[in-house]
């Protein structure tokens, strides 16, 4: 197991170099998202880490590919909806055809000024933080690029620290959430897509300016379920080399559900991260259950 990594740290915040490189991010970072005169759908999901990814990739190239099998079947979600700041070849994001659509950890201070601009449209996801913690914990434990925790008590701490990948998940929630009329922005929560999925689907639909008739709403939730998709090569990460991720020890879709957390924070713990969130998300209009 390789637990000598190389982070690279960028204001303040750290991120894996193996997987996210230094040099891809700078290039981003003085992107200039050319328009011609043809719209061009520029679409962004941005996220914390644990917080669904892969399933709004899922959803996201259902919606676009009109429900083909061929896409979800036989192409990886991180082919379909890549990652920003992760290196591509083949065509560049200005030469690429419509709709562009990709996926990103980046907190609002890593961001082009051009997106800010409301060049493109942004879904952002939330996740109750407990969860989220929880959540990272057992990757933790899977990623063989990563240094696997003691215990949850000493990793809890490292998370509330921001020593985790992409730092700091209350200043990437604040970033994102007190910028957000800065952007044609939708914002989700993990916990209303697991309560009616289909709902959530045709509301991520009305903001892209995509109909789907009922039958093929019902297809996409029926396709984007939990064990739908953790049954799925394309979607599971299985296809992910053991350098990185060691199958063995667990998987990348585990359980699916809100309020896991019972099972690991003990009562000073819930006490202590409740009272973390009532001073860090004052000012920023969500709850947690």
């Amino acid at each position: 197991r390789n637990e000598i990594l190389t982070f690279w740290i960028y204001l303040g915040i750290k991120i894996v170099d193996l997987i996210f490189p230094a040099i891809a991010l700078m290039h981003f970072l003085s992107f200039i998202f050319m328009m011609d005169r043809i719209i061009i759908f520029q679409n962004f999901l941005f996220l914390f880490p644990i917080l669904g990814t892969i399933w709004m990739q899922q959803i996201l190239s259902l919606i676009y590919s009109d429900c083909s099998l061929d896409e979800t079947d036989n192409k990886p979600t991180i082919d379909r909806v890549p990652w920003i700041e992760v290196p591509q070849t083949g065509l560049t994001f200005n030469e690429q055809s419509s709709p562009r659509l990709y996926v990103s950890h980046l907190p609002y201070n890593l961001i082009p000024k051009d997106l800010k601009n409301k060049i493109g449209k942004v879904i952002y996801v939330t996740r109750n933080p407990k969860d989220v913690a929880v959540s990272y914990y057992h990757f933790h434990n899977y990623a063989n690029i990563l240094k696997t925790p003691k215990d949850f008590t000493e990793f809890l701490q490292t998370f509330l620290d921001g020593q985790v990948n992409f730092g700091n998940w209350f200043d990437h929630i604040k970033g994102w959430h007190s910028h957000k009329d800065e952007f044609n922005i939708l914002c989700l929560r993990y916990e209303d897509l697991l309560k009616d999925l289909k709902s959530s689907i045709q509301k991520i639909c009305d903001f892209l300016e995509r109909q789907l008739d009922e039958e093929k709403l019902e297809e996409i939730a029926e396709r984007c379920t939990f064990n739908k998709m953790k049954d799925n090569r394309m979607a599971n990460y299985t296809t992910i080399p053991e350098s990185i991720l060691d199958h063995k020890k667990g998987a990348y879709l585990r359980k699916g559900v809100a309020g896991d957390w019972k099972n690991y924070f003990t009562v000073a713990q819930s006490e202590m991260f409740d009272k973390i969130i009532q001073e860090q998300l004052k000012d920023i209009p969500l709850t947690f259950t």
